[in-house]
């Protein structure tokens, strides 16, 4: 059977004062009034059953998932004890559906992007799959066509064409600089890693056996305590003890089989403010509206945000983020972003966790 894994850990600091710890940015129905979750599962259920796809996110945020996708049975919302990363967030998930399914084939899912048109997506996942079952040595993962030179995402060089849309891969490239990624746009062999992935479960875990022993181990031990309440505290003390580290690091640079599926999809990762900008229409003054009441003189250029109807009112600002929550109003350049984890992080040096 096939299975669908979303991950949903991400805290989203960037986005504050609207994403928080226990509401973090997957939840905010910021986009078309729904989540980034909501949408990520849409995608998902127009090739899946409801009983075929899984959220993994911390055990804070299990209460607020289940009401943000009721369709999906308890069973399948999984509480990581504590936050270790891609790697031992995929770990668990194959062991958990290992314990169900020891065949089946697992998809790997990412909660905090934007995917456009929905059906190229389907086509491609399902592609993905087949990929991960014909192949059954294979890690599958989807790679995305670079609309620009990106310094912020990871690269894969395709490499020997096994069919439509299907590579083996080379290699992986880590985050490059400016004219490294200039480069790798003009040589057209390279996709952006999109960390979405498909493979056998006997696969990746035997991939974890091989690369990971370690850890491996411990992932075994906790799937099997997971939900064993008398456990609760051994299991949280096993899983702080694994090392954060990502699934790219842990095991897909190591791993012997790569394929790689072509995704041709309008995909925006949601990781800063400024990114609405790839989502949302701008007005004639290429103001951003991600908010419902919104009020402009000679304004232009501005990032607007709000889920509330608290009317957001601008005169002569330029290149400005306004960010409206309850108890919290943000203002900043938007060419001060990526500076906001700063921000954060004096916020809570000085309040605690009063605005976390």
């Amino acid at each position: 059977m096939r299975h669908a894994v979303i991950m949903a850990g991400g805290s989203g600091t960037r986005l504050w004062p609207l994403s928080r710890r226990r509401r973090p940015k997957q939840l905010l129905r910021i986009f078309a009034g729904q989540s980034l979750l909501r949408h990520a599962f849409d995608r998902l259920a127009a090739l899946l059953n409801p009983q075929q796809i899984y959220v993994i996110t911390g055990r804070d945020h299990l209460a607020a998932t289940a009401e943000e996708l009721p369709e999906i049975p308890p069973g399948n919302l999984i509480g990581e004890p504590c936050a270790r990363d891609t790697a031992n967030a995929v770990g668990l998930a194959a062991h958990l559906l290992a314990r169900k399914d020891p065949a089946g084939t697992m998809g790997v899912f990412t909660a905090d992007h934007v995917i456009r048109p929905v059906d190229a997506f389907v086509d491609t996942v399902r592609r993905g799959f087949e990929a991960a079952e014909q192949h059954g040595d294979a890690l599958v993962t989807f790679g995305i066509k670079p609309t620009a030179p990106h310094t912020g995402y990871g690269y894969i060089r395709r490499g020997s064409k096994l069919g439509p849309g299907l590579h083996e891969v080379q290699r992986f490239q880590e985050k490059p600089d400016l004219p490294t990624a200039e480069q790798y746009c003009r040589n057209g062999q390279y996709s952006w890693n999109s960390g979405m992935f498909a493979w056998r479960l006997p696969t990746i875990i035997d991939q974890f056996d091989r690369h990971q022993p370690e850890m491996a181990a411990v992932l075994r031990q906790v799937a099997a305590d997971l939900h064993d309440q008398a456990k609760a505290t051994h299991v949280l003390e096993l899983f702080a003890s694994l090392p954060r580290i990502s699934i790219d690091y842990a095991i897909m640079e190591k791993a012997e089989r790569i394929l790689t599926v072509e995704m041709h999809c309008h995909w925006i990762d949601v990781g800063a403010w400024t990114s609405l900008a790839e989502v949302f229409t701008a007005d004639q003054a290429g103001n951003v509206h991600a908010a419902s009441n919104v009020m402009t003189v000679d304004a232009a250029g501005n990032i607007f945000v709000s889920e509330s109807d608290h009317l957001l009112a601008a005169v002569g600002l330029r290149d400005v983020i306004i960010i409206h929550a309850q108890d919290a109003t943000l203002v900043c350049r938007r060419q001060d972003a990526q500076r906001i984890k700063e921000l954060v992080e004096q916020v809570q040096a000085d309040t605690g966790d009063r605005y976390m």
